[in-house]
């Protein structure tokens, strides 16, 4: 099984797609945190001192 994926995993093709979801992933996740910020994403606490 191991040996399964050391094969898989020395093709370029699959190295591209995997490489390429991981950052679509960290790059979705990104957005998604950016949306938290702003303005309107609440209160911010230091701002009711």
């Amino acid at each position: 099984m191991v040996n399964f994926f050391k094969n898989l995993w020395a093709r370029d093709s699959v190295k591209f797609i995997v490489r390429t979801v991981f950052y679509f992933a960290v790059m979705l996740v990104l957005v998604y945190l950016y949306g938290y910020s702003g303005m309107s994403g609440g209160t911010f606490i230091y701002n009711e001192f």
